[in-house]
């Protein structure tokens, strides 16, 4: 691959940390990530055009990578462990010698790791591209994978999870949790990766040999994921009152988050800052206390 100079330092004028967001957009991905992607691959110049996806569902919803396969030629392994959704899989792509389909489930043990997967394949180690969705264990199949460094890789995240909390869900297959962006921006250093971009829920990062030629001052995951809408905030007030505000929402159960809800003490149990009522005062003393206890 030949030496690209990022844009902005071509022109001598500083850009926005976040300047990829400028090229987001849709053709088959959810969140503005086939027009980020595209420019990634643009600034990383020539490459081998090769892509891995999983899951990957009927290869178009809410692909990564379909709008490569489609209109760059691009040649791709796509996994899928649904034998419903797998089925839709062949559908979309029958006839394509250029994507090898494989209904499996990836893992983080030897057996299901991505690296046995791929080794079944021509796929170069560092091929272009590697897309992971699996809404739960994200984390823990890409720490799992050794043998191969694609250059670019986008990952889910939790985006209820806030930007400074760290957060790694079980390492159990059978949990659907998330991870934080921290922990995924942390565990991407230690494979060697920098984070470039962030869309609604996913990051994208690049090996770090190629981090230079973005430009990006500062990388970090306070400055790159800008879009807060998913957050919710709880706080309480000094008389123990809980608070939400932000989303308030369980956005994938689209539930609402209610205050009366999350209240740990009743409104008698609340100590007030110059309550002078001696029965309130001695009721909400004897409830907090057992509160503390946790006998109720």
């Amino acid at each position: 691959m030949g030496e690209v100079v990022s844009e902005s330092k071509e022109q001598g004028k500083a850009r926005p940390n976040t300047w990829l967001s400028e090229f987001a957009g849709n053709v088959t991905s959810q969140y503005g990530e086939d027009g980020i992607i595209r420019k990634v691959l643009e600034v990383l110049g020539p490459g081998d055009k090769w892509c891995v996806e999983f899951g990957s569902w009927d290869g178009m919803n809410c692909s990564n990578t379909y709008d490569l396969i489609d209109k760059d030629g691009y040649r791709a392994v796509l996994i899928e462990g649904s034998g419903k959704r797998f089925k839709d899989l062949l559908k979309t792509f029958e006839g394509n010698d250029r994507v090898i389909m494989l209904n499996e489930m990836v893992g983080y043990d030897l057996a299901t790791s991505l690296d046995r997967l791929l080794e079944k394949t021509d796929i170069p180690k560092n091929f272009d591209l590697l897309s992971i969705d699996i809404d739960g264990n994200d984390y823990h199949v890409w720490e799992a994978v050794k043998d191969y460094k694609p250059k670019v890789v986008v990952i889910e995240f939790n985006p209820t999870i806030p930007r400074p909390v760290e957060f790694v869900q079980p390492r159990d297959m059978s949990v659907t949790q998330g991870s934080s962006l921290l922990s995924i921006d942390k565990l991407a250093k230690a494979k060697g990766y920098e984070l470039v971009a962030v869309t609604v829920n996913n990051g994208i990062f690049v090996a770090s040999e190629y981090f230079e030629l973005f430009g990006i001052e500062d990388n970090s995951v306070v400055s790159l994921w800008t879009n807060q809408s998913s957050i919710t905030h709880v706080f309480c007030g000094y008389d123990g009152t809980i608070f939400i505000r932000g989303c308030g929402m369980m956005p994938w159960q689209t539930i609402k988050i209610k205050e009366s809800r999350v209240q740990q003490l009743p409104k008698f149990a609340r100590k007030k800052v110059g309550d002078r009522n001696p029965i309130r005062r001695k009721l909400g003393k004897y409830f907090r206390r057992l509160r503390k206890k946790g006998l109720i």
